[in-house]
Protein backbone atom coordinates (compact mmCIF):
# COMPACT_ATOMS: atom_id res chain seq x y z
CA UNK A 1 0.00 0.00 0.00
CA UNK A 2 3.04 2.24 0.93
CA UNK A 3 3.93 1.60 -2.48
CA UNK A 4 1.15 2.73 -4.02
CA UNK A 5 0.85 5.61 -2.24
CA UNK A 6 4.09 6.76 -3.84
CA UNK A 7 3.53 6.07 -6.84
CA UNK A 8 0.62 8.36 -6.98
CA UNK A 9 3.19 10.96 -5.76
CA UNK A 10 5.09 10.13 -7.90
CA UNK A 11 2.61 10.58 -10.67
CA UNK A 12 1.27 13.64 -9.94
CA UNK A 13 4.90 15.29 -9.60
CA UNK A 14 5.51 13.56 -12.94
CA UNK A 15 2.91 15.01 -14.44
CA UNK A 16 3.96 18.52 -13.57
CA UNK A 17 7.71 17.95 -15.17
CA UNK A 18 6.09 16.03 -18.30
CA UNK A 19 4.14 19.77 -18.88
CA UNK A 20 7.05 22.12 -18.40
CA UNK A 21 8.97 19.63 -20.42
CA UNK A 22 6.31 19.50 -23.36
CA UNK A 23 7.05 23.72 -23.53
CA UNK A 24 10.66 22.80 -24.41
CA UNK A 25 9.73 20.15 -26.96
CA UNK A 26 7.00 22.52 -28.81
CA UNK A 27 9.47 24.93 -29.23
CA UNK A 28 12.72 22.79 -29.95
CA UNK A 29 10.73 20.81 -32.81
CA UNK A 30 9.38 24.03 -34.85
CA UNK A 31 12.43 26.35 -34.13
CA UNK A 32 15.94 23.98 -32.51
CA UNK A 33 16.06 26.21 -29.24
CA UNK A 34 16.07 24.96 -26.33
CA UNK A 35 14.19 27.70 -23.99
CA UNK A 36 15.86 27.40 -20.37
CA UNK A 37 13.60 30.26 -19.43
CA UNK A 38 10.84 27.75 -19.92
CA UNK A 39 10.50 26.93 -15.80
CA UNK A 40 10.55 30.69 -15.10
CA UNK A 41 7.60 31.00 -17.70
CA UNK A 42 5.86 28.88 -15.56
CA UNK A 43 6.69 30.84 -12.24
CA UNK A 44 5.31 34.15 -14.21
CA UNK A 45 2.25 32.31 -15.00
CA UNK A 46 1.34 31.25 -11.59
CA UNK A 47 1.76 34.67 -10.42
CA UNK A 48 -0.05 35.87 -13.37
CA UNK A 49 -3.01 33.59 -11.44
CA UNK A 50 -2.25 34.71 -8.71
CA UNK A 51 -2.98 38.22 -9.32
CA UNK A 52 -6.35 37.17 -10.42
CA UNK A 53 -7.03 35.34 -7.82
CA UNK A 54 -5.47 35.94 -5.43
CA UNK A 55 -5.26 39.92 -5.36
CA UNK A 56 -8.17 40.44 -7.96
CA UNK A 57 -10.74 38.30 -5.99
CA UNK A 58 -11.96 36.46 -9.03
CA UNK A 59 -12.97 33.18 -8.91
CA UNK A 60 -10.43 30.34 -9.66
CA UNK A 61 -12.40 29.22 -12.89
CA UNK A 62 -11.88 32.94 -13.85
CA UNK A 63 -8.92 33.61 -12.92
CA UNK A 64 -7.47 30.64 -14.27
CA UNK A 65 -8.33 31.03 -18.04
CA UNK A 66 -7.05 34.36 -17.60
CA UNK A 67 -3.71 33.47 -16.66
CA UNK A 68 -3.75 31.10 -19.42
CA UNK A 69 -4.40 33.53 -22.04
CA UNK A 70 -2.06 36.35 -20.52
CA UNK A 71 0.87 34.09 -20.11
CA UNK A 72 -0.22 32.75 -24.20
CA UNK A 73 0.31 36.58 -25.45
CA UNK A 74 3.09 37.27 -23.26
CA UNK A 75 4.80 33.91 -25.18
CA UNK A 76 3.81 35.29 -27.97
CA UNK A 77 4.70 38.49 -27.78
CA UNK A 78 8.39 37.40 -26.15
CA UNK A 79 9.06 35.51 -29.68
CA UNK A 80 7.86 39.05 -31.97
CA UNK A 81 9.96 41.08 -29.77
CA UNK A 82 13.37 38.83 -28.75
CA UNK A 83 13.65 35.11 -30.02
CA UNK A 84 12.85 36.35 -33.88
CA UNK A 85 15.35 38.79 -34.04
CA UNK A 86 18.28 35.83 -32.87
CA UNK A 87 17.08 33.36 -35.55
CA UNK A 88 20.16 32.23 -37.46
CA UNK A 89 23.04 32.80 -34.78
CA UNK A 90 24.58 30.46 -32.90
CA UNK A 91 23.17 28.07 -30.63
CA UNK A 92 25.30 29.03 -28.21
CA UNK A 93 24.33 32.98 -28.05
CA UNK A 94 20.65 31.72 -28.13
CA UNK A 95 21.24 29.56 -25.35
CA UNK A 96 22.74 32.39 -23.12
CA UNK A 97 19.90 34.75 -24.21
CA UNK A 98 17.21 32.16 -22.72
CA UNK A 99 19.08 32.09 -19.44
CA UNK A 100 19.26 35.81 -19.53
CA UNK A 101 15.69 35.59 -19.84
CA UNK A 102 15.32 33.49 -16.92
CA UNK A 103 17.00 35.80 -14.67
CA UNK A 104 15.47 38.76 -15.67
CA UNK A 105 11.89 37.06 -15.19
CA UNK A 106 12.95 36.38 -11.59
CA UNK A 107 13.91 39.69 -11.07
CA UNK A 108 11.21 41.56 -12.58
CA UNK A 109 8.40 38.85 -10.57
CA UNK A 110 10.43 39.72 -7.43
CA UNK A 111 10.01 43.13 -7.69
CA UNK A 112 6.35 42.92 -8.54
CA UNK A 113 5.18 40.49 -6.21
CA UNK A 114 8.20 40.30 -3.84
CA UNK A 115 10.40 37.15 -2.13
CA UNK A 116 7.69 35.43 0.04
CA UNK A 117 6.23 32.60 -0.88
CA UNK A 118 2.55 33.09 -2.13
CA UNK A 119 -0.55 31.24 -2.41
CA UNK A 120 -4.68 31.18 -3.39
CA UNK A 121 -7.37 28.88 -2.58
CA UNK A 122 -8.33 26.33 -5.02
CA UNK A 123 -11.49 24.46 -5.54
CA UNK A 124 -9.44 21.25 -4.57
CA UNK A 125 -7.74 21.71 -1.28
CA UNK A 126 -10.14 19.77 1.09
CA UNK A 127 -10.61 17.24 -1.72
CA UNK A 128 -9.23 13.93 -0.49
CA UNK A 129 -9.73 10.74 -2.58
CA UNK A 130 -9.49 7.46 -1.12
CA UNK A 131 -9.53 4.43 -3.51
CA UNK A 132 -8.55 0.94 -2.13
CA UNK A 133 -6.83 2.32 0.67
CA UNK A 134 -4.91 4.84 -1.80
CA UNK A 135 -5.44 7.99 -0.38
CA UNK A 136 -5.41 11.04 -3.31
CA UNK A 137 -4.82 14.59 -2.35
CA UNK A 138 -7.24 16.47 -4.11
CA UNK A 139 -4.52 19.19 -5.63
CA UNK A 140 -2.89 15.94 -6.59
CA UNK A 141 -5.83 14.20 -8.15
CA UNK A 142 -6.11 18.00 -10.16
CA UNK A 143 -2.74 17.46 -11.68
CA UNK A 144 -2.82 14.25 -12.54
CA UNK A 145 -6.30 14.79 -14.23
CA UNK A 146 -5.29 18.56 -15.77
CA UNK A 147 -2.63 16.72 -17.44
CA UNK A 148 -4.67 14.13 -19.57
CA UNK A 149 -7.12 16.87 -20.30
CA UNK A 150 -4.59 19.31 -21.66
CA UNK A 151 -2.38 16.32 -23.45
CA UNK A 152 -6.11 15.24 -24.94
CA UNK A 153 -6.59 18.68 -25.84
CA UNK A 154 -2.94 19.06 -27.81
CA UNK A 155 -3.36 15.76 -29.48
CA UNK A 156 -6.46 16.65 -30.87
CA UNK A 157 -5.21 20.33 -31.79
CA UNK A 158 -1.83 19.15 -34.23
CA UNK A 159 -3.72 16.02 -35.17
CA UNK A 160 -6.83 17.70 -36.30
CA UNK A 161 -7.08 21.65 -36.56
CA UNK A 162 -5.44 23.47 -39.53
CA UNK A 163 -3.07 25.44 -37.64
CA UNK A 164 -1.75 22.59 -35.40
CA UNK A 165 -0.86 20.95 -38.91
CA UNK A 166 0.40 23.69 -40.07
CA UNK A 167 3.21 23.92 -36.88
CA UNK A 168 3.76 19.95 -37.30
CA UNK A 169 4.45 21.14 -41.31
CA UNK A 170 6.90 24.15 -39.93
CA UNK A 171 8.66 22.11 -37.63
CA UNK A 172 9.32 19.73 -40.52
CA UNK A 173 10.76 22.02 -43.35
CA UNK A 174 10.39 25.54 -43.00
CA UNK A 175 11.01 26.63 -46.12
CA UNK A 176 8.53 24.05 -48.09
CA UNK A 177 5.85 25.50 -45.27
CA UNK A 178 6.85 29.09 -46.53
CA UNK A 179 6.37 27.97 -50.21
CA UNK A 180 2.82 26.01 -49.19
CA UNK A 181 1.85 29.73 -48.07
CA UNK A 182 2.53 29.03 -44.32
CA UNK A 183 3.24 32.62 -42.13
CA UNK A 184 5.91 30.28 -40.62
CA UNK A 185 6.72 33.39 -38.33
CA UNK A 186 3.47 33.55 -36.93
CA UNK A 187 3.47 29.49 -36.50
CA UNK A 188 6.30 30.00 -34.48
CA UNK A 189 5.54 32.96 -32.54
CA UNK A 190 1.81 30.70 -31.81
CA UNK A 191 4.16 27.60 -30.80
CA UNK A 192 5.35 29.95 -27.90
CA UNK A 193 1.74 31.21 -27.10
CA UNK A 194 0.95 27.43 -26.41
CA UNK A 195 4.60 26.58 -24.91
CA UNK A 196 3.46 29.41 -22.18
CA UNK A 197 0.25 28.61 -22.29
CA UNK A 198 1.00 25.32 -20.85
CA UNK A 199 3.66 26.00 -18.51
CA UNK A 200 1.38 28.67 -17.12
CA UNK A 201 -1.05 25.27 -16.65
CA UNK A 202 1.55 23.41 -14.86
CA UNK A 203 2.63 26.59 -12.45
CA UNK A 204 -1.04 27.35 -11.77
CA UNK A 205 -1.62 22.85 -10.96
CA UNK A 206 1.86 23.12 -8.89
CA UNK A 207 1.01 26.53 -7.17
CA UNK A 208 -0.58 24.51 -4.15
CA UNK A 209 1.32 21.73 -3.62
CA UNK A 210 4.98 24.34 -3.33
CA UNK A 211 3.40 27.72 -2.70
CA UNK A 212 4.67 30.34 -5.48
CA UNK A 213 7.85 32.23 -5.25
CA UNK A 214 10.16 33.07 -7.31
CA UNK A 215 12.26 30.38 -7.39
CA UNK A 216 9.95 27.84 -8.32
CA UNK A 217 11.00 28.17 -12.26
CA UNK A 218 14.06 26.12 -11.37
CA UNK A 219 11.96 22.95 -11.21
CA UNK A 220 12.24 23.89 -14.88
CA UNK A 221 16.17 21.48 -14.42
CA UNK A 222 14.44 18.90 -13.97
CA UNK A 223 11.43 19.15 -16.50
CA UNK A 224 14.39 19.74 -19.12
CA UNK A 225 16.39 16.44 -18.51
CA UNK A 226 12.54 14.63 -18.43
CA UNK A 227 12.34 16.01 -22.09
CA UNK A 228 15.93 14.45 -22.74
CA UNK A 229 14.93 11.17 -21.61
CA UNK A 230 11.44 11.22 -23.56
CA UNK A 231 13.37 12.51 -26.61
CA UNK A 232 13.32 15.79 -27.44
CA UNK A 233 11.20 15.26 -30.32
CA UNK A 234 8.54 13.47 -28.98
CA UNK A 235 5.47 15.33 -27.10
CA UNK A 236 4.58 12.06 -25.61
CA UNK A 237 7.71 10.99 -24.51
CA UNK A 238 7.80 15.00 -23.19
CA UNK A 239 5.10 13.08 -20.28
CA UNK A 240 6.73 9.50 -19.91
CA UNK A 241 10.14 11.15 -19.13
CA UNK A 242 8.05 13.59 -16.69
CA UNK A 243 6.72 9.85 -14.85
CA UNK A 244 10.03 8.32 -14.84
CA UNK A 245 11.29 11.35 -13.45
CA UNK A 246 8.89 11.74 -11.03
CA UNK A 247 8.16 8.01 -9.89
CA UNK A 248 11.57 7.60 -9.25
CA UNK A 249 12.21 10.74 -6.76
CA UNK A 250 9.96 9.28 -5.06
CA UNK A 251 11.16 5.44 -4.86
CA UNK A 252 14.27 7.22 -3.84
CA UNK A 253 13.62 8.98 -1.34
CA UNK A 254 11.30 6.32 0.28
CA UNK A 255 14.02 3.32 0.02
CA UNK A 256 17.65 5.62 -0.61
CA UNK A 257 19.65 7.43 1.49
CA UNK A 258 19.12 11.16 2.18
CA UNK A 259 20.15 13.09 -1.00
CA UNK A 260 19.09 10.52 -3.66
CA UNK A 261 16.14 12.09 -4.46
CA UNK A 262 17.50 15.08 -5.31
CA UNK A 263 19.35 13.70 -7.82
CA UNK A 264 17.69 10.70 -9.00
CA UNK A 265 16.82 12.86 -12.23
CA UNK A 266 20.03 13.05 -13.30
CA UNK A 267 21.10 9.99 -12.80
CA UNK A 268 18.33 8.72 -15.24
CA UNK A 269 19.51 10.99 -17.72
CA UNK A 270 22.58 9.97 -17.95
CA UNK A 271 21.79 6.53 -18.27
CA UNK A 272 19.99 7.82 -21.63
CA UNK A 273 22.43 9.64 -22.79
CA UNK A 274 24.95 7.19 -22.08
CA UNK A 275 22.68 3.88 -23.63
CA UNK A 276 20.23 5.94 -25.93
CA UNK A 277 20.98 9.41 -26.74
CA UNK A 278 18.36 10.65 -28.72
CA UNK A 279 16.14 9.42 -25.82
CA UNK A 280 13.28 6.54 -25.53
CA UNK A 281 11.01 8.21 -28.03
CA UNK A 282 13.05 9.43 -30.09
CA UNK A 283 11.24 10.31 -33.23
CA UNK A 284 13.87 11.45 -36.21
CA UNK A 285 13.05 13.38 -39.19
CA UNK A 286 15.50 14.32 -41.88
CA UNK A 287 14.89 17.75 -43.47
CA UNK A 288 14.96 18.14 -47.06
CA UNK A 289 17.18 21.38 -48.09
Amino acid sequence: MELLQLLVSGIAQGCVYGLIALGFVLIYKATEIVNFAQGDIMMLGAFSAFSFIGIAGMPYWIGFPLAIVSMALFGYLLDWLVLRRVIGQPQFAIVILTISLGFIFRAVAGAIWGHEPLAFDTPFGEMVIEFKGVIIAGDNAAIIVGTLVLSALLYFFFRFTKVGVAMQAASQNQLAAYYMGIPVKVIFSLIWAISAAVATVAGVLLSPVSLIDTEMGFIGIKAFAAAVIGGFGSLPGAIIGGLIIGGSEQMAGAFLPTGFKEIAAFVIMLAVLTLRPEGLFAQIHRKKV
